[in-house]
């Protein structure tokens, strides 16, 4: 599949790895709807774009929101071929502090419905309205891209929520590719690891430093576009199918 051709839901679409993966579909030739909670953003970046693109105020844990937000894009683009799943939320927290208070289990459930229930249902959702149209030449009908991270595999001291979300992404990967196979819906997953995305840049620069020296090669932090980069070569890449990809830049995180 070209990125000329390609008719593009992005959850998460109007800031970060969304964001660039956005402007990069758009800049090819490609159309693309942004599905975010942030009105603001999404509708500065849609109006920037153009008539390539447009923005949907979307909750992706809302079964009803995301199949408004993808009807939306059927309709205005004649079809749907390409899902990229970057919407998410950080947590922090030991399982228990050192005080003896447990983990909130609303926080914990919170992160687990956002990262993982949303992914899925942005997923389910998308992939039905694909199986609708006509496979192209290859026999493909669409491609799905998903978020997780490096705390997938490397989960650090109080990252319990973010990492079983995140690796319940990696998770189920590989059986959607296989559910889908037959349909000619390919299912990917981008495992980032440090980049420079709005959750990150909230820290203060020095930690921003540390954190860059971690990273073997190249010793910084990543840059959206370098997502978005991976993101349309998987599309564009009809072989690549129920894979996770570590972009990292080689680091493995320590404990803490």
């Amino acid at each position: 599949m070209q990125i000329s051709d390609v008719c593009a839901a992005v959850t998460g679409g109007a800031s970060g790895l969304g964001e660039a993966t956005v402007r990069q579909i758009v800049t090819q030739g490609g159309r693309a709807a942004i599905l975010d909670m942030n009105a603001e953003k999404g509708e500065a970046l849609a109006k920037e774009l153009g008539d390539s693109c447009f923005f949907a105020r979307t909750n992706v844990a809302d079964e009803a929101a995301v199949t408004h937000a993808l009807d939306q894009a059927v309709e205005r683009f004649g079809r749907l071929n390409a899902n990229v799943n970057c919407a998410g939320i950080g947590s922090a927290g030991r399982t228990v502090s050192r005080d003896g208070t447990p983990f909130s289990l609303e926080t914990f459930r919170l992160t687990v419905e956002v990262n993982l229930i949303g992914t899925f249902n942005a997923i389910r959702l998308a992939a039905a309205r694909m199986l609708k149209h006509e496979p192209d030449a290859a026999g493909e009908r669409g491609v799905i891209i998903n978020t997780a991270s490096v705390a997938a595999f490397d989960g650090q001291i109080g990252q319990c929520a973010y990492s079983a979300s995140k690796g319940g992404v990696v998770g189920m990967t590989l059986p959607i590719a296989r559910d889908l196979a037959k349909s000619g819906i390919r299912v990917n997953t981008i495992a980032p690891g440090l980049f420079a995305t709005p959750m990150l840049m909230m820290m203060p620069e020095p930690a921003r430093q540390a954190l860059a020296a971690t990273i073997p090669f190249p010793p910084r932090l990543g840059d959206p576009p370098e997502y978005a980069a991976l993101a349309c070569h998987i599309i564009e890449n009809g072989m690549l199918n129920g894979e996770t990809i570590r972009l990292d830049g080689a680091v493995r995180m320590p404990p803490k």
